[in-house]
């Protein structure tokens, strides 16, 4: 199987397991707060853990702080596209507002991999090199191209 194919594949389970978790909090914290405080509580939360989670089994690179503090951009996606998910299903759908944030999660599910991917290799097209994780290409993202002249005699 290609590189790009596994990668989506854990990428998948990783979202997978950070949907479970999410959805446990989710429903843990339901009964107690309004159902918009609960999901906003258990997204925060298992954005922590899917951080660790995409860095080390997805992407295979290091986790630094600047990829931690870099990371919340795809998810601020995610949550917007989620929580105008829930409330249009809840409110304008009547859908139940236990079942509403999984529905909504399957639409932010291909933006956040790409924008993940962004972030955690400073790729969004190719896997990572084996071997290196791609840990070195974000730190470089500043460089700039340098021409280079071939000139004949």
């Amino acid at each position: 199987m290609k590189p790009q194919l596994w990668q989506i594949v854990r990428f998948g389970l990783v979202g997978a397991a950070n949907t479970a978790t999410f959805y446990l909090i989710y429903l843990a914290l339901h009964p107690f707060i309004p159902y918009f405080a609960a999901f906003t509580a258990a997204f925060l939360l298992s954005m922590v853990g899917s951080f660790f989670l995409h860095t080390y089994f997805t992407y295979r690179t290091r986790p630094t702080w600047k990829k931690f503090l870099l990371f919340p951009l795809p998810n601020i996606t995610n949550y917007l596209v989620q929580s105008f998910g829930v409330v249009a299903l809840v409110q304008w759908l009547h859908l139940d507002s236990r079942i509403a944030p999984l529905v909504a999660s399957v639409v932010a599910i291909p933006i956040t991999f790409v924008l993940s991917k962004i972030i955690l290799t400073g790729r969004a097209g190719e896997p990572a090199p084996a071997g290196q994780g791609g840990s070195a290409r974000v730190d470089q993202l500043n460089a700039a191209a340098v021409p280079v002249e071939v000139v004949d005699k």
